[in-house]
């Protein structure tokens, strides 16, 4: 395929499967992704929640109590597959960003190999052009049976950070109904929020607006599309957790949505690929002229936000592709 015209504020989200459980064949599918996207002219690239390797849906399957054992054998799997980034397990996906010149975000179950090797996190992680991690948040509060895999996440991480694409920000899934959450990412100048999640359909989409109009900023939803047969033929008891191999259990719906809360591409529903849309950062600094909710509409005279990012651990992104 010829490469498309580039554009310096072209953006890709990847509505693709991962390789469950599986993190080295799911990095390989993510370099190949990556070409993909820098061949369609991309400059900044979203990868779904937890892309590496795999959202965990079983949680939201399996009985607590009957299926303990189950539950165990498919936690050490993910364990052994989660993303140690200071062990450099991220290393193909860096080492791909710093040569197609491409800004990325990607979703990890991350293990933190320096202070506990037991605990994992729903992390979302910007990696820059040169390959180099320009920041790691973790989700502050898993949902519901979500904590059973991740603990809670802190502050450090919940910052926005300059890009050549433009300033991104990001929370992931339901932290995006966290109105404190967003508005510390709207503080910071947010113009490009990325919100990678499992969540999809009608109320989803409606946030995703909302949140475009409320920050003035481009948002993209990065959804996961999944079918039964997309879950690989060693996993766990496939066949009784997932036992319609062509049932969409997730039906990934992505989208791209313009400072004004237009969609402007998407939603991608039931089926895989990657969307494309020219997001201008100028353009949400122009939209806040009429609102600014973290400038001139936000009477701080009344409200003010606190945040402590005080970390609980050592933050280190000295790692190299």
């Amino acid at each position: 395929m010829p490469k498309k015209t580039a554009s310096p504020h072209r953006v890709a989200v990847v509505q693709h499967p991962p390789v469950a459980l599986h993190r080295q064949k799911t990095l390989e599918r993510g370099v190949e992704l990556l070409e993909e996207a820098a061949e369609g002219g991309a400059h900044l690239v979203s990868f779904p929640e937890t892309w590496v390797p795999g959202y965990p849906e079983w949680v939201w399957r399996l009985r607590p109590g009957d299926d303990y054992t189950l539950s165990g054998d498919i936690h050490r799997r993910l364990l052994e597959n989660a993303v140690d980034l200071k062990a450099g397990q991220l290393k193909p996906i860096q080492a791909a960003a710093r040569r197609l010149k491409l800004t990325v975000s990607i979703g990890v179950h991350e293990r933190d190999g320096e202070f506990s090797r037991g605990t994992m996190y729903n992390s979302v992680v910007l990696i820059g052009p040169d390959g180099e991690v320009l920041n790691r948040h973790r989700k502050l509060m898993p949902t519901n049976p979500e904590r059973m895999v991740w603990g809670a996440g802190d502050a450090t991480g919940l910052r926005v950070i300059d890009t050549p694409a433009g300033r991104v920000g990001a929370l992931i899934c339901w932290e995006n109904y966290m109105p404190l959450a967003r508005f510390a990412i709207f503080a910071q100048g947010c113009e490009i929020y990325i919100a990678p999640t499992w969540d999809e359909g009608g109320s989803w989409l409606a946030t995703m607006q909302h949140i475009a109009l409320e920050g003035r900023c481009w948002v993209l939803g990065n959804g996961s599309s999944m079918r039964g047969k997309d879950i690989p033929k060693d996993f766990p008891d496939r066949a009784r957790l997932f036992p319609d191999l062509e049932s969409w259990f997730n039906p990934g719906d992505s989208v791209i949505v313009d400072p004004s809360g237009r969609i402007v591409a998407g939603p991608l529903h039931e089926q895989h690929g990657i969307l494309y849309a020219d997001c201008d950062p100028a353009r949400s600094s122009a939209a806040k002229r009429t609102l600014d909710i973290a400038g001139h509409y936000g009477r701080p005279d009344i409200f003010r936000l606190e945040v402590n990012r005080e970390a609980r651990a050592p933050v280190d992104f000295a790692t190299k592709p």
